[in-house]
């Protein structure tokens, strides 16, 4: 999907994603010293806020300007939210300039991408950061297509923690986490009897890296 499609897409919702950060994003970041952090392909502003609120200073990047309006608001409306620290930078991430003071953490939720493009995603990120600064990454395995529920449905932008490790090939940096993770996912209503279904498994691709250099 490109930017207008993502923009029609966040327009014709109230949200799209969970109010609340990713799973993951909070689980692996919650313990982390603040400093400052980039959101990539940051949507509605969902990880960017909580960071935020856990004393970071975010720069969130997103194509949808839709989407950052909306990650605007919810960070406006948020008590307390005007004293948090979010900087919307509207832009595509694989054309995005992070200047020249490093970050001390990268976060990239569900960019889903081709091989070439993923790459250069990932070197985007990982070059913003400061050495000692974290690369955390969480996307939508390659093994959801066929073994997981939700997700896109084409498979050329699905990949693993291997692939992302790859696409990293001659930098320095400490692997702390490389693997697919699995995530219960709400089973809704059923359309004709209306009851609750079943919890449903997806699995991501999480990958969390330090730079050494």
């Amino acid at each position: 999907m490109d930017a207008r499609a993502w923009d029609e897409r966040y327009a014709a919702t109230d949200l799209v994603w969970s109010a609340g950060p990713n799973q993951f994003v909070e689980s692996e970041l919650a313990g982390l010293r603040p400093g400052r952090a980039l959101d990539l392909a940051a949507g509605e502003g969902r990880n960017a806020i909580w960071l935020a609120d856990q004393g970071w200073e975010v720069t969130a990047v997103d194509f949808s300007l839709a989407g950052l309006d909306k990650g605007r608001a919810a960070l406006a409306q948020r008590p307390g939210g005007r004293d948090l620290h979010v900087d919307w930078v509207h832009a595509d991430v694989l054309d995005y300039d992070a200047g020249a003071v490093p970050f001390d953490l990268c976060v990239t939720a569900y960019l889903q991408l081709p091989p070439d493009e993923l790459h250069r995603a990932v070197r985007v990120g990982f070059g913003a950061l400061a050495v000692g600064g974290t690369y955390l990454l969480v996307a939508h395995d390659s093994t959801n297509f066929t073994e997981g529920t939700g997700g896109p449905t084409d498979p050329t932008v699905l990949y693993t923690a291997a692939d992302v490790l790859a696409a990293l090939d001659g930098e320095r940096f400490d692997v702390e986490r490389a693997e697919r993770v699995a995530r219960l996912v709400d089973g809704g209503e059923d359309p004709v009897s209306h009851r609750a279904q079943p919890a449903r498994t997806a699995y991501d691709a999480l990958v969390r890296v330090v730079r050494t250099g």
